[in-house]
């Protein structure tokens, strides 16, 4: 199989690891394939891949597309290094709340499966970082949503303390204002 994967403690949230062939010439991996991904129980028609580039200290997040436009994700960085973190907003969840992060870079490979109801964002640690992400839902501008990134609720250790934020980025609401709101999975 071209993929290892690992549940990194929040359901449905999986880092997926491809199988790398390298020789002299350079490497080749597989990057998506339906039928392995199927079976780690990631289902579904991604139909819209998007690229973001960034310049160091860039923290883009946290988002998320609010039902009937709700997104699961798989992303992954293409060039230099991200510092990747999902966050569980879906009701009832026994891990509401928590956080799962994880190093994404053009050296590891790696991508990570964010399922539907939880926000995402990423840091760029790097000097500049290339993210490409699949989503399972066309993005509408009506559906978004976010989480502010910064929450003490949450915690997330982000590994910059000063990030460059888009201006809406550091607006959105903490997460006893979605909890409040209603405005959650």
């Amino acid at each position: 199989m071209p993929f290892e994967f690992e549940e990194l403690g929040l359901p449905g949230v999986l880092l997926i690891k491809p199988r790398i062939f390298r020789d002299d010439r350079g490497y080749f991996l597989e990057t998506y394939k339906k039928e392995d991904l199927a079976r780690a129980g990631i289902e579904g028609e991604f139909v819209q891949d998007n690229c973001s580039r960034s310049a160091y200290g860039v923290l883009r997040g946290m988002h998320f597309q609010r039902e009937p436009c709700a997104q699961a994700k798989i992303v992954q960085c293409v060039r230099g290094v991200v510092y990747d973190v999902a966050v569980d907003l879906r009701r009832g969840s026994p891990t509401f709340g928590a956080y799962a992060a994880c190093i994404l870079s053009e050296g590891n490979r790696r991508q990570l499966y964010v399922p539907r109801g939880l926000a995402h964002g990423f840091l760029v640690l790097s000097d500049v970082g290339e993210v490409m992400y699949k989503v399972d839902s066309p993005y509408s501008p009506e559906c978004e949503g976010g989480l502010i990134w910064d929450d003490p609720d949450v915690d997330v250790p982000w590994p910059v303390d000063d990030p460059i934020l888009a201006e809406r980025d550091r607006r959105w609401p903490d997460l006893k204002s979605l909890k409040r709101d209603g405005d959650l999975f």
